[in-house]
């Protein structure tokens, strides 16, 4: 793998892992956050730049009704989130898509807001989706509170006292995002506006700016209306509480068909994050510096692990399978672990995919990567671009030459039998209410016939079956004038030649298929932890929970 400015690793290739081994559904959906993530790339670069930020406008009553300001101030731009804190009622308050009312909404603005900007802002973004914001925000979003521990917060601070800390680590946030919009939406600005700011260039940077900073307005807000409450009894979230808080997000299948569309750009998150893991088993040896950072990273696994909780049953037998993992992990690296060996990093990794349930290997695969900062953090400059998507078909290619394609890269797909109901028993739609990616049951609902093109493994197989009878040597353009409706698959398929590991190479419509291992997967290359399934269609996670504050900066991320 290389990328401009970035020096290669050749001894690494023979560590590399198969995609067919990499891109399945069931090891997608044990992904864990790495050092790669996008938080985590946010954090660093502003720490090592030495952004500066502040909060010049803060104007919210007792009733926490009101507006306020935080501004990252970078070495060439200013970024600035605009917060609304709303009353909402109780019976007004709902994680749902469908929701038309938030305790809080937010902007990212580019640049600083004057006056105007913050009238024009007050009027569209408490309306979200019924309003519009214009080019100047990168960003659109709402949050909820989490109602029980926000007032037990409030009136803990209030009467002097400190919050229960079990509390707060068990919820880990006191606001949770719905929605955190951007990329031209509703008005924001295009992506290709800020892709080329060295800042913006990493995946979703702006989103993840927008989400760090809601989090110091979440404490910020609690601490304002403890003050109102308790008056001069009150007192301020203690630093170390401060830090088990992240920002929560409820994320449903919205997020999910973004992977499929973007073969390109899902290659990239992988092929970095898989070409970080082959260069550190090719280290000759384990440092001192690595060792203390490997085991640091483990203790802190092992305490989230214990801390991490959930009513899912899938996600129950996945954190039973990860909590024993992390154990044994523990005892292999005390008492089994060759440190003198050849290749170190290797045995250990060898090991674990010999040893370990896939949630586990997943751990581990992070926990490898942690501690090895200076050979793997320039891989995150080859995580941002989906160039090569919108390339035209090649109709010049012979039959033979997508033959060989599909044998490589679609053999999963090939095998599967689409006429067994089983195995076409979902299918991918919009829904006319909000515009959301939904999911619904081929046999039993209606709407099968707007279905959206996100069966790739049976596009694959029946564009298979158009060339049976072709000739070897014949264009492929001469089969899309025939068969047009293979033009989608013929595409994808060519794009798919090139890139390892743009494919996901598991049945997207099978009644086996489980969304929430797609959902798990992106929301681990954003830096989530926590995940709590609440169905097999919609999860809740934690973001920047650990992270330092905007007043915190000189701290490691």
């Amino acid at each position: 793998m290389s990328c401009a400015g970035l020096t290669p690793v050749p001894e690494a290739a023979r560590f590399r892992r198969d995609p067919a081994e990499v891109m399945r559904l069931a090891r997608m959906g044990c992904s864990h956050p790495t050092r790669l993530s996008f938080l985590r790339q946010l954090l660093r670069r502003m720490r090592d730049e030495g952004w500066r930020f502040d909060r010049p406008l803060w104007d919210v009553d007792a009733r926490g009704v009101g507006r306020a300001v935080y501004r990252a101030i970078g070495p060439a731009r200013t970024y600035s989130l605009v917060a609304f804190a709303h009353d909402l009622p109780p019976e007004a308050r709902s994680d749902r898509v469908i929701a038309t009312a938030w305790d809080a909404t937010f902007a990212l603005f580019d640049g600083t807001p004057d006056a105007a900007d913050l009238n024009r802002l007050a009027a569209n973004v408490p309306l979200q989706e019924a309003g519009r914001i214009s080019a100047r925000e990168l960003s659109l979003s709402r949050a909820n509170r989490s109602v029980r521990l926000f007032e037990h917060v409030v009136e803990r601070l209030a009467q002097g006292a400190q919050p229960d800390a079990a509390m707060l680590s068990g919820t880990g946030y006191l606001m949770r995002t719905t929605a955190v919009y951007g990329s031209g939406k509703f008005g924001a600005a295009d992506r290709a506006t800020i892709a080329a700011r060295p800042e913006m260039r990493a995946p979703f940077q702006a989103e993840m700016l927008s989400v760090w900073l809601t989090r110091a307005f979440t404490v910020d807000l609690v601490e304002h209306l403890a003050r109102a409450r308790g008056g001069d009894r009150a007192v301020p979230l203690a630093p170390d509480l401060k830090r088990e808080l992240g920002v929560g997000n409820s994320t449903g299948l919205g997020m999910a068909p973004f992977l499929v569309r973007h073969p390109v750009l899902l290659n990239n998150w992988m092929m970095a994050r898989e070409e970080a893991l082959a260069r550190v088993r090719a280290q000759q040896e384990a440092g001192a510096a690595e060792l203390a950072g490997f085991r640091a990273a483990l203790q802190a696994a092992m305490d989230n692990a214990l801390q991490w909780v959930s009513a899912h049953p899938i996600q129950q037998a996945r954190l039973i399978d990860l909590r024993a993992a992390l154990g044994r992990i523990g005892v292999y690296v005390n008492a089994g672990w060759d440190l003198d060996g050849p290749l170190p990093w290797d045995a250990l990794w060898r090991w674990g995919q010999a040893e370990l349930p896939l949630e586990g290997q997943e751990a581990l695969l992070a926990l490898i990567l942690e501690p090895h900062g200076a050979l793997i953090d320039g891989l995150g400059d080859c995580m941002d671009t989906d160039a090569g998507e919108q390339r035209p078909i090649d109709g010049a290619m012979s039959v033979a030459a997508l033959r060989d394609i599909l044998r490589a890269h679609y053999d999963w797909a090939l095998e599967v039998d689409y006429t067994d109901p089983a195995q076409s028993a979902r299918f991918w739609y919009v829904s006319q209410d909000k515009l959301e990616p939904r999911l619904g049951e081929r046999f039993d609902e209606p709407g099968a016939a707007r279905e959206l093109p996100l069966d790739t493994g049976r596009r694959a197989a029946a564009l298979w079956q158009a060339l049976d009878g072709l000739p070897e040597d014949m264009p492929v353009a001469r089969l899309l004038l025939a068969r047009p409706e293979h033009r989608p698959a013929l595409r994808r398929a060519q794009i798919a030649a090139r890139p390892p590991f743009a494919e996901i190479r598991d049945n997207l419509i099978g009644a086996q298929m489980l969304p929430i291992d797609l959902l798990r997967y992106k929301l681990a290359f954003f830096g989530a932890t926590r995940f709590d399934p609440r169905s097999d269609r919609w999860v809740r996670i934690s973001l920047f929970q650990g992270a330092p504050y905007p007043d915190e900066m000189g701290a490691a991320p």
